[in-house]
């Protein structure tokens, strides 16, 4: 089932506003218990627990900074 672009564009505000500070908690907290690891492992680690949280909502945010492909063209007039 495709989402349409309004909802895409809704569910990706809802995955950002939601989903981004849940993933920094996450985060945080995994690195906070590894008693603090050499800068370049941190730097790893966050890099890829951003990469991963982001996969399964990818469909979400493709195309979302492009204007509507269902609006109706007003700029060729008939």
């Amino acid at each position: 089932m495709a989402l349409s672009y309004k909802a895409r564009r809704r569910w990706s505000l809802v995955i950002l506003l939601v989903g981004m500070p849940i993933y920094v908690i996450v985060a945080t907290t995994v690195i906070s218990s590894l008693d603090r690891p050499a800068f370049w492992l941190e730097l790893l680690i966050y890099l890829v627990l951003g990469i991963i949280w982001i996969l399964p909502f990818k469909f979400v945010f493709k195309g979302i900074g492009q204007p509507d492909p269902d609006a109706p063209d007003d700029d060729n007039p008939r």
